[in-house]
């Protein structure tokens, strides 16, 4: 009967691949060093082909190079060897008595054909361990892709068993990942790519072959590999598309996902076009949305300028120093991969006596001036403010605006009819100072109606990656919003007031109006500000964080404040109620010379100290989980895990936008980010998203998670109710008896546990999953009964998935999650033990135990767990004793059948089982008395296969056979037989002659001896 397995799928993937054009090798068929990553000869021959000018002394240099690694992590070897695969290998030899240098390069970029492109599959590589991943992609010899799939039939097999697999190979197989470019997972029904860095939240789906996205949603496998593999491509992204960012936890390896990728070959093209001849330097907009990676799309447009544009000067332009921080760091982080070092402008122009005296200070005049090619310098909008004079005539200069918003953009000039006090629009001032350079503008959020100048000075939409998309690709997660206004107590003038605030704080207010908005702006912060509003919203802040939030993720949280006054205020009262809170609550916020003295000593502090606070939020483990801000941190600031933000501050348009996009930052399984009312942002929400595309307005046009995630929570939880009819739960909801609550969670677990109900099981697990994670958005919004159900419908889940998922498991273990499950969703103080007072390992050799197990009312529970033990210890065998995990596997096989198709009552079956653990302990017992050790046990078992044999021979004698065999086998372990054919043939020859000492096997049993040999295969592999 035909079926779909693992070996199918790859199969299928080599198929594929062959039709691009990738020659494919078969791992067995090859005759090689199994030791070596490399195909060298291959390396070699591809040095000499694509440097065709190159000496062999320098071939061999750049060689021994590739194959020579420095001390150091993985990462690190990773990263030179990255460097060489990007930019050629710098030798230096010797010619006739004189030193000569020179670069090899490992790759042609430019002629596809002259590369070797090679898929292998069952490709077995040995360092600590032995290997063989499934599919690796040679490169010129060098493995840059290696592909770990999953079989599409399997159900409890996916891709994150496959992520699991390549872990352990960086471990066991180390020196093969030195020359890794990037990983593929794949079971069919998900195929990502990441790099060695990275996490399994990271890993992306490359959902389009040639940058269409109309059909995204429905991308497979193919898309991936026709996307990434078409060969000119596949040598694009290894050469301009894969980068180290250099972070505070060591180097990070970033492969850009296919949104990225298609992105910036559109900006490079527009950018050219527009900077060329006829050209109007208008390069278009770059519209991705918050947290998609924004950032980094602008380090790999920066880097595929240089070879488009023959080494461009680019001008980096934000709006505010923080953000210039923020993004001069992204870039300083990428200085390898750009291959220049980014600088920072401090002033428009150095005084004559500064630059007669010399100084460090940099000077963004100064620094252009005489300038021809090459540069990276970031500068905020205020450098353009502070003179008229042209910076730079030349064209070769590409502006890259950052947040690209008519804040920064207007060409208009404005006269004040009171004061007769022209302003200029900032565009204007850009485009005076630098009259020929083509501009880019890059954003997180659309161009509104009001914005309409931004289109004039950078041109049309290049690309647009909506918040739809980027959800939908897991590249961001969702944003719902909580309403808390009411906990206020705010009066309804007030709340009109702040509502007006919002006209009076846009972006390109004049001074004039700058100046009678600080007024109102003094008043409401005098009205937000009152001990009453401050204990109120500090009241309900750590109730709701205490009761629905701090168990998300790391727990990471921020406050919006109105003012920097009102956030120590805020700080101040927050310890009031809660002085634990010392190191898990900080201020963070800049400074001023008329702030009071107190403040920079235990608010604001310098530059140094507010890094620190950052690298320490940061930090998923530190004690700091809550931070309060005012505008620091409310852009281009990630911290992953955080998910939930409490707003205290009217916000408009974009910078609200930018300012919740802080919680949207993909981590683990997490739901999405929650943010929390206290100010009235709703209906400037809304009309935020009325410039967002049509699929954005329809997904989240509403955020309010009442009528979202409640809603969904809601739906779920009746699902997992129906499912659970036949069982009566009801109990759990009005009980206080911890053992009560225990009790009826074990009868839970046991009902799903009955085989007549696998399918529902299956649907349980999935629904109440969903559940889980509606519910950790909505939690405050669920009535207590609801709540107490979620907690026992997801403690009946997580017990499920402990007991199914494979490898040990101990009832202490669930009882302590079980236990942390009931205190944070029921705020039960109780210890539960599922299982009476078991607190324990499970142990297959305590009888006490096992009866223990085989006494429990709840049976279906019982042979669940027994079956679970059983299945361990046959497992372990398997890697030890050919023969007794044969026979057991055999015997657990029937068992189950037998009970699956109704031929064993639930009582017989638990007799079996425990039978069958006994024999197991026995067998330990038997090699015991015997004197055999468990590895000596096991060859006993295999030469002892052959019932007949025992007629042949005395105990003793196989006792013997079976000390000397496993003495011979031991000596032998450094001898690699494993590698090639004529090696482990010499193993069996060795095997042989010691057996024929002995005359065995007996005549009319020559089949015993491949018993024999099998089992000596297998010891050795697991050595």
């Amino acid at each position: 009967m035909f079926s779909f397995t693992e070996s199918s799928y790859e199969n299928s993937i080599i198929e594929l691949l062959e039709g691009l054009g990738y020659t494919h090798i078969y791992g067995p068929d090859v005759t090689r060093d199994v030791r070596s990553p490399l195909m060298v000869d291959e390396v070699r021959l591809s040095l000499e082909r694509v440097n065709p000018d190159a000496p062999l002394v320098a071939i061999e240099e750049a060689l021994y190079k590739i194959k020579n690694y420095e001390a150091g992590s993985l990462v690190s070897k990773n990263e030179v060897f990255t460097d060489y695969l990007q930019n050629g290998v710098s030798v230096s030899y010797q010619d006739r008595g004189e030193t000569k240098s020179n670069i090899i390069y490992l790759v042609d970029y430019e002629n596809p054909s002259n590369n070797n492109f090679v898929v292998a599959n069952q490709w077995t590589v040995e360092e600590y361990e032995t290997k063989r991943p499934d599919v690796v992609i040679f490169l010129n010899g060098i493995p840059v892709v290696l592909m770990e799939l999953k079989s599409p039939k399997g159900d409890s097999v996916t891709i994150d068993d496959a992520y699991l697999q390549i872990r352990n190979y960086m471990k066991s197989i180390e020196s093969f990942f030195i020359y890794n470019a990037f990983c593929i997972i794949s079971d069919q029904s998900q195929t990502k790519a990441g790099t060695i860095t990275a996490d399994i939240d990271r890993y992306m789906e490359w959902k389009t072959v040639d940058g269409n996205y109309e059909e995204t949603r429905y991308a497979d496998f193919t898309t991936l590999l026709k996307g990434m593999f078409a060969k000119h491509r596949f040598l694009d992204i290894l050469h301009n598309f894969i980068c180290f960012s250099k972070e505070s936890g060591g180097s990070a390896k970033i492969l850009a996902a296919y949104h990225q990728y298609f992105a910036v070959k559109k900006a490079i093209e527009s950018t050219v076009k527009a900077s060329g001849v006829g050209g109007d330097g208008r390069g278009g907009v770059f519209w991705h949305t918050q947290g998609s990676g924004k950032s980094l799309s602008m380090v790999f447009y920066a880097k595929g300028l240089q070879a488009a544009l023959n080494s461009p000067t680019i001008v980096m332009i934000t709006d505010r120093n923080d953000l210039d921080d923020q993004l001069f760091a992204q870039f300083s982080k990428c200085k390898d991969f750009l291959r220049q070092t980014p600088i920072q402008a401090e002033k428009r122009k150095l005084s004559e006596d500064e630059v007669k005296n010399g100084t460090s200070t940099i000077g963004l005049m100064n620094w252009l001036d005489g300038r021809e090619a090459n540069g990276i310098i970031f500068t905020t909008m205020q450098k353009f403010e502070e003179g008229d004079e042209p910076l730079s005539q030349r064209r070769n200069i590409i502006v890259m605006a950052d947040e690209a918003h008519r804040s920064q953009y207007g060409f208009e000039e404005k006269v004040n009819a009171k004061t007769g006090k022209l302003t200029i629009g900032n565009a204007r001032r850009v485009h005076d100072a630098l009259p020929n350079a083509t501009y880019i503008g890059f954003t997180g959020t659309p161009i509104t109606l009001e914005d309409r100048n931004t289109l004039e000075v950078f041109g049309d939409y290049i690309d647009i990656y909506d918040m739809t998309q980027s959800v939908s690709d897991g590249a961001t997660r969702p944003i719902y919003y909580e309403s808390r206004v009411i906990k206020l107590g705010l009066d309804e003038p007030t709340l009109k007031k702040i509502d007006a605030l919002y006209e009076e704080i846009k972006e390109n207010a004049n001074e004039v109006d700058i100046e009678s908005s600080k007024h109102e702006l003094s008043h409401m912060d005098s009205v937000l500000g009152t001990p009453n509003v401050i204990n109120s919203l500090c009241a309900d802040i750590i109730e709701h964080y205490e009761t629905n939030r701090q168990y998300e993720q790391t727990g990471k949280a921020m406050i919006v404040a109105y003012s920097r006054s009102i956030a120590i205020k805020i700080y101040k009262r927050l310890l009031d109620l809660r002085p634990e809170w010392e190191d898990k609550v900080k201020v963070v916020m800049t400074g001023s010379n008329k702030d009071p003295d107190d403040w920079k000593k235990k608010y604001t502090g310098n530059k140094a100290y507010r890094e620190g606070l950052a690298r320490e939020f940061k930090d998923n483990n530190s004690p700091f989980k809550i931070a309060i801000v005012i505008d620091m941190w409310l852009t281009g600031f990630d911290v992953p895990s955080m998910s939930t933000m409490y707003v205290f501050k009217p916000m408009r348009g974009h910078n609200l936008m930018q300012a919740i996009a802080r919680v949207n930052r993909v981590f683990k399984d997490k739901e999405g980010g929650l943010i929390v009312d206290y100010i009235g942002i709703a209906s400037a929400l809304k009309a935020a998203m009325r410039q967002y595309t049509d699929q954005d307005r329809k997904n989240y046009g509403d955020m309010d998670i009442s009528k979202t995630a409640y809603k969904k929570f809601q739906e779920k939880l009746e699902v997992c109710r129906s499912l659970f009819h036949g069982f009566d739960y009801s109990a759990f909801l009005t009980t206080d008896s911890d053992l009560t609550r225990a009790t009826i969670i074990t009868g839970g677990v046991n009902y799903f546990s009955s085989p007549v109900l696998e399918e529902k099981k299956k649907q349980y697990l999935t629904e109440s999953y969903l559940m889980r994670q509606a519910f950790s958005l909505a939690k405050s919004l669920a009535s207590s009964n609801e709540r107490r159900e979620e907690a026992y419908f997801e403690t009946v889940r997580s017990v499920l998935v402990k007991i199914e998922r494979p490898g040990a498991i101990s009832l202490k273990e669930i009882n302590a999650q079980v236990n942390e499950l009931l205190k944070q969703s029921v705020q039960s103080e109780g210890v539960v033990n599922l299982f009476a007072d078991v607190d324990k390992e499970f142990n297959l050799f305590n009888t006490a135990f096992m009866e223990e197990i085989s006494k429990m009312p709840e049976k279906n529970l019982s042979i669940e767990l027994l079956k679970k033990l059983i299945a361990e210890q046959v497992r372990t065998y398997k890697r030890t004793n050919i023969v007794k995990s044969q026979q057991f596997s055999e015997m657990l096989d029937k068992i189950v059948k037998s009970y699956l198709n109704g031929l064993l009552t639930n009582e017989e079956v638990i007799a079996e089982l425990i039978k069958m653990a006994q024999d197991i302990a026995y067998a330990h017992q038997n090699g015991n008395a015997m004197g055999l050790t468990d590895e000596e046990l096991a060859f006993y078992d295999a030469l002892a296969q052959p019932r007949a044999v025992k007629d042949v021979y005395s105990n003793d004698q196989l006792i013997a056979i079976t000390k000397e065999l496993t003495e011979e086998l031991r000596k032998s372990r450094t001898v690699d037989w494993e590698k090639k054919e004529s090696a482990r043939a010499g193993m069996r020859r060795m095997v042989k002659r010691l057996l024929k000492k002995y005359k065995y096997p007996p005549e009319g049993m020559e089949d015993a001896i491949q018993t024999v040999i099998n089992q000596c295969e297998m010891w050795s592999e697991n050595q």
